[in-house]
């Protein structure tokens, strides 16, 4: 009878779970950029190898529009109109967070107020920004009043509007098991129906930052004497179309930097909830 001999076993450490994660980061930052990247490389190459001289014309590769956006910036231009341009959104934004949340907050709470509003509401939401741009104009006249005005409406319904099923989506449990504890109505608002309707307001907030971009936008193209909007029709008239994209990718830049920073706020105070395993 013989004796099998088995190799010993030889322990190498630990795996470098390190690099594992650092490539699959990597990985994931490559897949969520790729179409991007995609359309960016086809901007590019499009103009030059694709389209014939007069539509390369209208539609300049991306390099050029990006040289064009370096000179923007190098002689003072771009930040000019980027100022007055978040002046006018900050500006329309704040006034219509500072009385949406509190009113939605109110109209959500006492159910009467809620019912009897509820039809004003929906025919006011439905009504779009843009459709009103003559309206405040003609009443507020085209300078700074009338752009902020109209921003300040664009703005109001997405914050008050989620604001209201913030609150009406709270779990009725939690509500339940706060009044048995002995809560008063006060501390119920703070320390329940608060901060569970915080996720959906800045779902609100979020939306209603981008609209501040996008009506102001367009509100810069009629009467303004700088800004964003400005900048963008003014370079379409004088046939600056390269300046012209260079406005547009400032623009989408804008937007995104806007989006990023709210994302960043709302989990700064929502860090009570349980983040979803993926």
């Amino acid at each position: 009878m013989t004796a099998t001999l088995e190799a010993p076993t030889v322990h190498t450490g630990p795996k470098p779970v390190g690099k594992a994660r650092k490539k699959s980061r990597l990985s994931k930052a490559f897949r969520s950029s790729a179409a991007i990247l995609l359309f960016l490389a086809a901007w590019e190459l499009a103009p030059q190898f694709v389209l014939d001289e007069g539509t390369r014309t209208f539609l300049p590769p991306l390099s050029e529009d990006l040289t064009a956006l370096w000179e923007l910036i190098l002689n003072g231009q771009l930040a000019d109109h980027l100022l007055a341009s978040l002046g006018r959104s900050a500006a329309g934004f704040v006034i219509a967070v500072g009385v949406a949340v509190p009113l939605g907050l109110l109209i959500a709470w006492y159910r009467p107020l809620a019912e009897f509003l509820n039809p004003l509401l929906e025919l006011a939401r439905n009504t779009a920004a843009l459709a009103l741009l003559p309206v405040f104009t003609l009443l507020l006249g085209i300078g700074e009043v009338s752009k902020i005005a109209l921003i300040v409406y664009a703005c109001v319904w997405p914050v008050l509007l989620n604001t209201i099923a913030g609150v009406n989506t709270v779990d009725p449990l939690l509500v339940k098991a706060a009044r048995s504890l002995g809560l008063s109505s006060p501390s119920l608002f703070r320390k329940v129906i608060l901060p569970s309707a915080v996720p959906t307001i800045f779902t609100g907030i979020r939306m209603a930052a981008a609209y501040s971009i996008l009506i102001l936008i367009a509100a810069e193209m009629v009467g303004a004497k700088a800004g964003l909007g400005y900048l963008i029709n003014n370079s379409q008239v004088n046939f600056q179309i390269q300046q012209m994209y260079a406005a547009i990718i400032t623009v989408s830049v804008l937007g995104l930097a806007i989006n990023a920073g709210f994302v960043a706020l709302e989990r700064r105070f929502s860090t009570w909830r349980v983040k979803e395993k993926t």
